[in-house]
Protein backbone atom coordinates (compact mmCIF):
# COMPACT_ATOMS: atom_id res chain seq x y z
CA UNK A 1 0.00 0.00 0.00
CA UNK A 2 2.87 2.33 0.60
CA UNK A 3 3.96 1.59 -2.72
CA UNK A 4 0.92 2.38 -4.08
CA UNK A 5 0.49 5.61 -2.09
CA UNK A 6 4.18 6.97 -3.39
CA UNK A 7 3.09 6.13 -6.79
CA UNK A 8 0.00 8.05 -7.01
CA UNK A 9 1.62 11.11 -5.19
CA UNK A 10 4.87 11.15 -7.71
CA UNK A 11 2.29 10.77 -10.30
CA UNK A 12 -0.05 14.10 -9.56
CA UNK A 13 3.25 15.68 -9.06
CA UNK A 14 4.27 15.17 -12.71
CA UNK A 15 0.45 16.58 -13.61
CA UNK A 16 0.75 19.72 -11.40
CA UNK A 17 4.03 20.48 -13.22
CA UNK A 18 2.85 19.94 -16.54
CA UNK A 19 0.01 21.73 -16.11
CA UNK A 20 1.41 24.77 -14.25
CA UNK A 21 3.33 25.19 -17.37
CA UNK A 22 0.62 25.16 -19.63
CA UNK A 23 -1.82 27.03 -17.90
CA UNK A 24 1.28 29.55 -18.00
CA UNK A 25 1.95 29.88 -21.81
CA UNK A 26 -1.66 29.59 -22.78
CA UNK A 27 -3.02 32.38 -20.22
CA UNK A 28 -0.17 34.53 -21.84
CA UNK A 29 -1.09 33.42 -25.42
CA UNK A 30 -5.18 34.00 -24.99
CA UNK A 31 -4.56 37.49 -23.70
CA UNK A 32 -2.54 38.21 -26.24
CA UNK A 33 -4.75 36.63 -28.95
CA UNK A 34 -7.51 37.89 -27.60
CA UNK A 35 -8.62 34.17 -28.13
CA UNK A 36 -11.81 32.51 -25.84
CA UNK A 37 -11.05 29.27 -26.56
CA UNK A 38 -7.15 29.53 -25.59
CA UNK A 39 -8.04 31.23 -22.19
CA UNK A 40 -10.83 28.24 -21.42
CA UNK A 41 -8.18 25.99 -22.13
CA UNK A 42 -5.76 27.94 -19.54
CA UNK A 43 -8.42 27.85 -16.87
CA UNK A 44 -9.40 23.77 -17.60
CA UNK A 45 -5.10 23.29 -17.41
CA UNK A 46 -5.88 25.53 -14.06
CA UNK A 47 -8.27 23.35 -12.68
CA UNK A 48 -6.12 20.43 -13.29
CA UNK A 49 -3.50 21.60 -11.36
CA UNK A 50 -6.17 22.21 -8.42
CA UNK A 51 -7.24 18.33 -9.14
CA UNK A 52 -3.54 16.98 -8.63
CA UNK A 53 -3.17 18.73 -4.94
CA UNK A 54 -6.58 17.55 -3.92
CA UNK A 55 -5.38 14.29 -5.58
CA UNK A 56 -1.97 13.86 -3.01
CA UNK A 57 -3.73 15.28 -0.42
CA UNK A 58 -6.64 12.81 -0.88
CA UNK A 59 -4.06 9.86 -1.42
CA UNK A 60 -2.13 10.79 1.65
CA UNK A 61 -5.34 10.53 4.05
CA UNK A 62 -6.82 7.51 2.58
CA UNK A 63 -2.96 6.05 3.48
CA UNK A 64 -4.00 6.59 7.32
CA UNK A 65 -4.10 3.04 9.41
CA UNK A 66 -6.97 2.00 10.82
CA UNK A 67 -8.31 3.28 14.31
CA UNK A 68 -11.15 2.88 16.87
CA UNK A 69 -13.98 5.08 14.80
CA UNK A 70 -12.58 3.52 11.80
CA UNK A 71 -11.71 -0.14 12.08
CA UNK A 72 -11.64 -0.27 8.39
CA UNK A 73 -9.15 2.18 7.28
CA UNK A 74 -9.47 5.63 5.28
CA UNK A 75 -9.43 4.15 2.10
CA UNK A 76 -13.09 5.29 0.62
CA UNK A 77 -11.08 9.07 0.77
CA UNK A 78 -9.71 8.34 -2.42
CA UNK A 79 -13.09 8.00 -3.30
CA UNK A 80 -14.67 11.38 -1.77
CA UNK A 81 -11.16 12.70 -3.53
CA UNK A 82 -12.16 11.81 -6.85
CA UNK A 83 -16.01 13.37 -6.26
CA UNK A 84 -14.32 16.73 -5.13
CA UNK A 85 -12.34 16.43 -8.70
CA UNK A 86 -15.24 16.08 -10.20
CA UNK A 87 -16.85 19.42 -9.25
CA UNK A 88 -13.75 21.28 -10.30
CA UNK A 89 -14.37 19.70 -13.85
CA UNK A 90 -17.58 20.84 -13.43
CA UNK A 91 -17.44 23.81 -12.03
CA UNK A 92 -14.51 24.79 -14.83
CA UNK A 93 -16.95 23.69 -17.42
CA UNK A 94 -20.07 25.43 -16.62
CA UNK A 95 -17.97 28.61 -15.99
CA UNK A 96 -16.07 28.39 -19.27
CA UNK A 97 -19.95 27.79 -21.12
CA UNK A 98 -20.84 31.08 -19.38
CA UNK A 99 -18.26 33.33 -20.82
CA UNK A 100 -18.44 31.77 -24.05
CA UNK A 101 -22.01 32.87 -24.52
CA UNK A 102 -20.71 36.02 -23.65
CA UNK A 103 -18.49 36.04 -26.37
CA UNK A 104 -21.37 34.66 -28.42
CA UNK A 105 -23.40 38.12 -27.57
CA UNK A 106 -20.65 40.19 -27.95
CA UNK A 107 -18.16 38.82 -29.73
CA UNK A 108 -14.28 39.97 -30.39
CA UNK A 109 -12.09 38.56 -33.20
CA UNK A 110 -8.88 36.91 -32.44
CA UNK A 111 -5.57 37.90 -33.63
CA UNK A 112 -3.56 34.51 -34.07
CA UNK A 113 0.33 34.57 -34.73
CA UNK A 114 2.93 31.74 -35.85
CA UNK A 115 3.91 32.04 -32.00
CA UNK A 116 0.21 30.91 -30.97
CA UNK A 117 0.15 28.13 -33.28
CA UNK A 118 3.20 26.77 -31.95
CA UNK A 119 2.34 26.88 -28.11
CA UNK A 120 -1.52 25.21 -28.59
CA UNK A 121 0.16 22.55 -30.65
CA UNK A 122 2.57 22.13 -28.19
CA UNK A 123 0.18 21.70 -25.62
CA UNK A 124 -1.89 18.86 -27.93
CA UNK A 125 0.79 17.14 -27.76
CA UNK A 126 1.59 17.25 -24.03
CA UNK A 127 -1.78 17.02 -22.75
CA UNK A 128 -2.02 13.22 -24.30
CA UNK A 129 1.37 12.41 -23.51
CA UNK A 130 0.19 13.22 -19.88
CA UNK A 131 -2.87 11.95 -20.10
CA UNK A 132 -2.27 8.48 -21.23
CA UNK A 133 0.65 8.41 -18.58
CA UNK A 134 -2.34 9.72 -15.82
CA UNK A 135 -4.64 7.73 -16.73
CA UNK A 136 -2.73 3.87 -17.75
CA UNK A 137 -0.95 4.27 -13.88
CA UNK A 138 -4.58 4.90 -12.40
CA UNK A 139 -5.62 1.80 -13.94
CA UNK A 140 -2.64 -0.17 -12.72
CA UNK A 141 -2.53 1.77 -9.13
CA UNK A 142 -6.93 1.59 -9.31
CA UNK A 143 -7.05 4.95 -8.32
CA UNK A 144 -10.32 6.64 -9.43
CA UNK A 145 -8.55 9.95 -9.26
CA UNK A 146 -5.69 9.24 -11.33
CA UNK A 147 -8.27 7.64 -13.80
CA UNK A 148 -10.52 10.53 -13.78
CA UNK A 149 -7.27 13.11 -14.42
CA UNK A 150 -5.65 11.16 -17.22
CA UNK A 151 -9.50 10.87 -18.58
CA UNK A 152 -9.65 14.65 -18.03
CA UNK A 153 -6.05 15.48 -19.40
CA UNK A 154 -6.76 13.45 -22.78
CA UNK A 155 -9.80 14.92 -23.40
CA UNK A 156 -8.23 18.66 -23.27
CA UNK A 157 -6.00 17.35 -26.15
CA UNK A 158 -9.07 16.90 -28.18
CA UNK A 159 -10.07 20.14 -26.97
CA UNK A 160 -6.91 21.72 -27.88
CA UNK A 161 -6.72 20.35 -31.16
CA UNK A 162 -10.25 21.62 -31.71
CA UNK A 163 -9.02 25.32 -30.55
CA UNK A 164 -6.00 24.32 -32.68
CA UNK A 165 -8.53 24.06 -35.97
CA UNK A 166 -10.25 26.97 -35.67
CA UNK A 167 -7.25 29.16 -35.43
CA UNK A 168 -6.16 27.71 -38.95
CA UNK A 169 -10.36 28.38 -39.97
CA UNK A 170 -10.05 31.92 -39.18
CA UNK A 171 -6.32 32.39 -40.44
CA UNK A 172 -7.37 30.78 -43.64
CA UNK A 173 -11.06 32.17 -44.60
CA UNK A 174 -11.74 34.85 -41.75
CA UNK A 175 -14.48 32.74 -40.19
CA UNK A 176 -14.41 33.64 -36.06
CA UNK A 177 -15.19 30.40 -34.99
CA UNK A 178 -14.04 31.17 -31.08
CA UNK A 179 -17.44 31.27 -29.12
CA UNK A 180 -18.65 28.44 -30.56
CA UNK A 181 -15.88 26.90 -30.22
CA UNK A 182 -15.55 27.54 -26.33
CA UNK A 183 -18.92 26.63 -25.93
CA UNK A 184 -18.60 23.18 -27.28
CA UNK A 185 -15.40 22.59 -25.28
CA UNK A 186 -17.58 24.08 -22.42
CA UNK A 187 -20.28 21.32 -22.92
CA UNK A 188 -17.65 18.51 -23.39
CA UNK A 189 -15.90 19.56 -19.94
CA UNK A 190 -19.59 19.52 -18.45
CA UNK A 191 -20.73 15.93 -19.34
CA UNK A 192 -17.18 14.81 -18.38
CA UNK A 193 -17.59 15.98 -14.95
CA UNK A 194 -21.14 14.32 -15.22
CA UNK A 195 -19.38 10.90 -16.00
CA UNK A 196 -16.91 11.32 -13.55
CA UNK A 197 -19.25 11.86 -10.68
CA UNK A 198 -21.66 9.28 -11.66
CA UNK A 199 -18.97 6.67 -11.68
CA UNK A 200 -17.53 7.47 -8.30
CA UNK A 201 -20.76 7.67 -6.92
CA UNK A 202 -21.85 4.54 -7.87
CA UNK A 203 -18.69 2.92 -6.55
CA UNK A 204 -19.65 4.39 -3.15
CA UNK A 205 -22.98 3.70 -2.96
CA UNK A 206 -21.50 -0.37 -4.05
CA UNK A 207 -20.87 -2.00 -7.12
CA UNK A 208 -21.08 -5.61 -7.38
CA UNK A 209 -17.56 -6.88 -7.27
CA UNK A 210 -16.00 -7.88 -10.86
CA UNK A 211 -16.84 -11.03 -11.99
CA UNK A 212 -12.91 -11.93 -12.90
CA UNK A 213 -12.32 -11.20 -8.96
CA UNK A 214 -15.55 -13.17 -7.36
CA UNK A 215 -14.49 -15.86 -10.27
CA UNK A 216 -10.82 -16.13 -8.73
CA UNK A 217 -11.70 -16.09 -5.22
CA UNK A 218 -13.83 -19.60 -5.42
CA UNK A 219 -11.60 -21.25 -7.55
CA UNK A 220 -8.98 -20.61 -4.59
CA UNK A 221 -11.81 -21.65 -1.82
CA UNK A 222 -12.28 -24.88 -3.79
CA UNK A 223 -8.85 -25.79 -4.17
CA UNK A 224 -8.85 -26.56 -0.12
CA UNK A 225 -9.01 -30.48 0.30
CA UNK A 226 -12.47 -31.47 0.88
CA UNK A 227 -14.17 -28.25 -0.18
CA UNK A 228 -17.39 -28.78 -2.74
CA UNK A 229 -18.40 -25.49 -3.39
CA UNK A 230 -18.08 -21.92 -2.59
CA UNK A 231 -21.23 -19.57 -2.48
CA UNK A 232 -22.97 -16.82 -0.95
CA UNK A 233 -19.59 -14.83 -1.36
CA UNK A 234 -20.22 -11.30 -0.66
CA UNK A 235 -17.42 -8.69 -0.71
CA UNK A 236 -17.39 -5.08 0.69
CA UNK A 237 -15.11 -2.52 -0.95
CA UNK A 238 -13.30 0.08 1.51
CA UNK A 239 -11.19 2.02 -0.66
CA UNK A 240 -9.43 0.93 -4.10
CA UNK A 241 -7.83 -2.63 -3.07
CA UNK A 242 -9.16 -3.14 -0.31
CA UNK A 243 -12.36 -5.83 -0.15
CA UNK A 244 -13.20 -7.50 2.83
CA UNK A 245 -16.48 -10.19 3.18
CA UNK A 246 -17.36 -13.19 3.26
CA UNK A 247 -18.57 -16.82 2.20
CA UNK A 248 -19.98 -19.67 2.75
CA UNK A 249 -18.23 -23.38 1.54
CA UNK A 250 -19.94 -26.41 1.68
CA UNK A 251 -17.92 -29.52 3.08
CA UNK A 252 -18.69 -33.29 3.62
CA UNK A 253 -21.35 -33.44 6.79
CA UNK A 254 -19.33 -35.68 8.49
CA UNK A 255 -16.38 -33.09 9.63
CA UNK A 256 -15.84 -32.45 13.16
CA UNK A 257 -16.13 -28.72 14.90
CA UNK A 258 -12.04 -29.01 14.90
CA UNK A 259 -12.09 -30.20 11.11
CA UNK A 260 -13.97 -26.91 10.33
CA UNK A 261 -12.16 -24.60 12.04
CA UNK A 262 -8.49 -25.53 10.66
CA UNK A 263 -10.12 -25.37 7.21
CA UNK A 264 -11.85 -22.15 7.97
CA UNK A 265 -8.75 -20.75 8.23
CA UNK A 266 -6.84 -22.34 5.82
CA UNK A 267 -9.28 -19.93 3.27
CA UNK A 268 -8.66 -17.40 5.07
CA UNK A 269 -5.10 -17.40 5.16
CA UNK A 270 -5.05 -18.81 1.40
CA UNK A 271 -7.44 -15.92 -0.05
CA UNK A 272 -5.82 -13.13 1.85
CA UNK A 273 -2.26 -13.97 0.63
CA UNK A 274 -3.16 -14.59 -3.15
CA UNK A 275 -5.98 -12.20 -3.21
CA UNK A 276 -5.09 -9.49 -0.79
CA UNK A 277 -9.24 -10.26 0.39
CA UNK A 278 -10.07 -10.25 4.10
CA UNK A 279 -12.21 -12.68 4.60
CA UNK A 280 -14.02 -12.10 8.34
CA UNK A 281 -16.11 -15.16 7.86
CA UNK A 282 -16.40 -18.28 6.66
CA UNK A 283 -20.05 -20.20 7.19
CA UNK A 284 -20.78 -23.85 6.56
CA UNK A 285 -22.99 -25.41 4.45
CA UNK A 286 -22.99 -29.85 4.68
CA UNK A 287 -23.54 -32.27 1.92
CA UNK A 288 -24.58 -36.03 2.28
CA UNK A 289 -21.96 -37.99 2.50
CA UNK A 290 -23.74 -41.69 3.28
CA UNK A 291 -26.17 -42.42 0.79
CA UNK A 292 -26.26 -42.84 -2.66
CA UNK A 293 -30.18 -42.27 -3.04
CA UNK A 294 -29.53 -38.68 -1.82
CA UNK A 295 -27.83 -37.67 -4.86
CA UNK A 296 -30.98 -38.66 -6.86
CA UNK A 297 -33.07 -36.86 -5.13
CA UNK A 298 -30.95 -33.94 -5.44
CA UNK A 299 -30.91 -34.32 -9.05
CA UNK A 300 -34.09 -34.71 -9.08
CA UNK A 301 -34.92 -31.24 -6.81
CA UNK A 302 -32.39 -29.34 -8.90
CA UNK A 303 -33.86 -30.27 -12.07
CA UNK A 304 -37.12 -29.32 -11.19
CA UNK A 305 -36.41 -25.99 -9.09
CA UNK A 306 -33.97 -24.92 -11.74
CA UNK A 307 -37.00 -24.99 -14.03
CA UNK A 308 -38.65 -22.76 -12.43
CA UNK A 309 -38.47 -18.66 -13.68
CA UNK A 310 -35.58 -16.47 -11.97
CA UNK A 311 -33.89 -18.76 -10.47
CA UNK A 312 -30.42 -18.17 -11.00
CA UNK A 313 -28.84 -21.01 -9.08
CA UNK A 314 -29.53 -24.04 -5.73
CA UNK A 315 -27.03 -24.62 -3.54
CA UNK A 316 -26.76 -25.65 0.05
CA UNK A 317 -28.64 -28.99 -0.59
CA UNK A 318 -29.43 -31.15 2.14
CA UNK A 319 -31.43 -33.78 2.73
CA UNK A 320 -32.23 -36.14 5.66
CA UNK A 321 -34.60 -39.46 4.69
CA UNK A 322 -34.92 -40.53 7.93
CA UNK A 323 -36.39 -37.32 9.02
CA UNK A 324 -38.03 -37.03 5.58
CA UNK A 325 -36.50 -33.60 5.86
CA UNK A 326 -34.97 -31.22 2.43
CA UNK A 327 -33.22 -28.43 2.80
CA UNK A 328 -31.62 -25.70 0.16
CA UNK A 329 -31.11 -21.88 -0.61
CA UNK A 330 -32.58 -20.34 -3.93
CA UNK A 331 -30.17 -17.28 -5.43
CA UNK A 332 -32.84 -14.83 -7.36
CA UNK A 333 -32.30 -12.97 -10.16
CA UNK A 334 -32.84 -9.29 -9.23
CA UNK A 335 -35.40 -9.19 -11.75
CA UNK A 336 -37.78 -11.39 -9.98
CA UNK A 337 -41.31 -9.44 -9.53
CA UNK A 338 -41.92 -11.35 -6.52
CA UNK A 339 -39.93 -13.06 -4.25
CA UNK A 340 -42.21 -14.83 -2.16
CA UNK A 341 -44.40 -15.88 -5.11
CA UNK A 342 -41.19 -17.43 -6.76
CA UNK A 343 -40.48 -19.28 -3.90
CA UNK A 344 -44.01 -20.48 -3.76
CA UNK A 345 -43.58 -22.12 -7.00
CA UNK A 346 -40.38 -23.80 -5.92
CA UNK A 347 -41.96 -25.13 -2.78
CA UNK A 348 -44.97 -26.70 -4.98
CA UNK A 349 -42.49 -28.31 -7.62
CA UNK A 350 -40.77 -29.85 -4.84
CA UNK A 351 -44.09 -31.19 -3.91
CA UNK A 352 -44.77 -32.75 -6.64
CA UNK A 353 -41.87 -34.84 -6.27
CA UNK A 354 -41.52 -35.45 -2.71
CA UNK A 355 -44.88 -35.01 -0.85
CA UNK A 356 -44.02 -36.13 2.81
CA UNK A 357 -40.58 -34.37 2.95
CA UNK A 358 -41.02 -30.98 5.20
CA UNK A 359 -39.07 -28.37 3.68
CA UNK A 360 -36.84 -25.62 4.08
CA UNK A 361 -36.41 -23.04 1.83
CA UNK A 362 -34.20 -19.87 2.27
CA UNK A 363 -33.97 -16.97 -0.49
CA UNK A 364 -30.50 -15.63 -1.25
CA UNK A 365 -29.66 -12.08 -3.43
CA UNK A 366 -27.41 -12.12 -6.32
CA UNK A 367 -24.28 -10.56 -4.61
CA UNK A 368 -21.58 -11.71 -7.06
CA UNK A 369 -20.83 -14.25 -10.08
Amino acid sequence: MEYREQQIIRVSIIGIIANIILAGFKFVVGMLAHSVAIMIDALNNASDVLSSVITVIGTKLAGRPADKIHPYGHGRVEYITAEVISAIVLYAGITALIESVKKLITPEEPEYSAATLIVVAAGVIMKFVLGRYVSTKGKSLSSDALKDSGQDALMDSLVSSTTLIGALVFIFSGVNLEAWLGAFISLVIIKAGIDMFRETTSKILGERVESEISSALKETICETEGVFGAYDLILTNYGPDRLMGSVHVEVPDNWTADKIDIVSREIMHKVYAKHHVFLSAVGIYSRNTGSNKVKDIRSAVTRAVMSQQYILQLHAFYCDMEKKYIRFDIVLDFAAPDAGEVRKKVIDSVKELYPDYELEILIDSDFSD
